[in-house]
């Protein structure tokens, strides 16, 4: 059975995503286990897990705050992608890939936080 949160399409493309950052890491040299292969894991999880956790809180000013962090792992996760690209950890066609897939992330979360302002603006909770 599906919670909420599993219902709505940018936690459904954010956790496919962090699925594949978890395969694409696990090609990372042996040294970087708990370096940028930790870090680049971290922040792709901390997306939907946001989403998540602000899906649960009892207030929709809570929800946006939540999606807000979700962004700033997208914007984190997107820069140690390019670094990963630059040290020759992935190549460009990874990298394409995970930045499309995660420019259409970034690009729900937009509209999903307009959508509970919106909502919020009408409950009178602004």
């Amino acid at each position: 059975m599906r919670t909420p949160v599993e219902s709505l399409d940018v936690w459904q493309l954010s956790h496919t995503m962090a699925l594949e950052i978890y395969r694409t890491t696990k090609d990372f040299p042996k040294e970087e286990r708990y370096g940028l292969a930790a870090q680049v894991r971290r922040a792709a999880v901390g997306i939907p897990a946001n989403i998540a956790e602000g899906n649960a809180r009892n207030s929709l000013r809570e929800y946006v705050h939540f999606c807000h962090l979700a962004r700033g792992s997208l914007a984190e996760l997107r820069y140690l992608l390019r670094l990963a690209r630059d040290l020759g950890l992935i190549d460009e066609t990874t990298f394409e890939a995970c930045t499309d897939g995660y420019d259409r992330v970034g690009k729900m979360l937009h509209y999903l936080i307009i959508g509970l302002r919106k909502r919020s603006q009408q409950n009178g909770s602004a």
